[in-house]
């Protein structure tokens, strides 16, 4: 790990399947804090999305909560972050009535720490934001298998089918 305060070397780090996965203490939807020890002995789909009730993020929502008992079956738990707070999380779930447990990542905490927090270009402009990514997290807190730049048609099955595998 770089040095406290070297951002530089922090921005380059890229995490690799078989790595352990880093540690996060995040705010939830509903109040509470969650942590990956908190999963330990059961497999964990860490997926990471830009914003809530936007096109793509709700279809990865929606789509994800439709496999969750497939996913359940396998001995797999869903967590979904994004920089939004937990109060947006609540209404977002509610909107949709999702069953997911959203994390609030207002400070990239998560998103640095697992490489996902990138500049992005829309429309000419440049900006920092959450790149659309997976991880599949085994029971041990190593990472399986991980998806970066996801397109969200068939994904969650792609997530599942590897989670299947694991």
């Amino acid at each position: 790990m770089p040095p406290e305060g070297d951002k530089r070397k922090a921005e380059t780090m890229v995490l690799q399947e078989g790595d352990a996965a880093p540690d996060f203490r995040l705010p939830r939807d509903g109040g509470g804090e969650v942590t990956l020890a908190g999963f330990r002995g059961r497999k964990l789909v860490l997926y990471a999305y830009p914003k809530d009730d936007t096109t793509g993020c709700t279809r990865e929502a929606i789509d994800f909560n439709r496999l969750r008992p497939d996913f359940a079956a396998c001995g797999t738990e869903i967590v979904g972050v994004s920089p939004d707070p937990a109060t947006r999380h609540d209404r977002f779930k509610q909107k949709y009535e999702l069953d997911l447990t959203l994390l609030a990542d207002e400070g990239q905490a998560l998103a640095n720490a697992y490489g996902i927090w990138v500049e992005k270009s829309m429309y000419g402009r440049k900006f920092m934001g959450i790149e659309r990514a997976t991880f599949l997290i085994d029971a041990d807190g190593r990472i399986a298998r991980i998806w970066r730049k996801v397109k969200v048609a068939g994904h969650a099955e792609a997530v599942l089918a590897a989670a299947r595998a694991l």
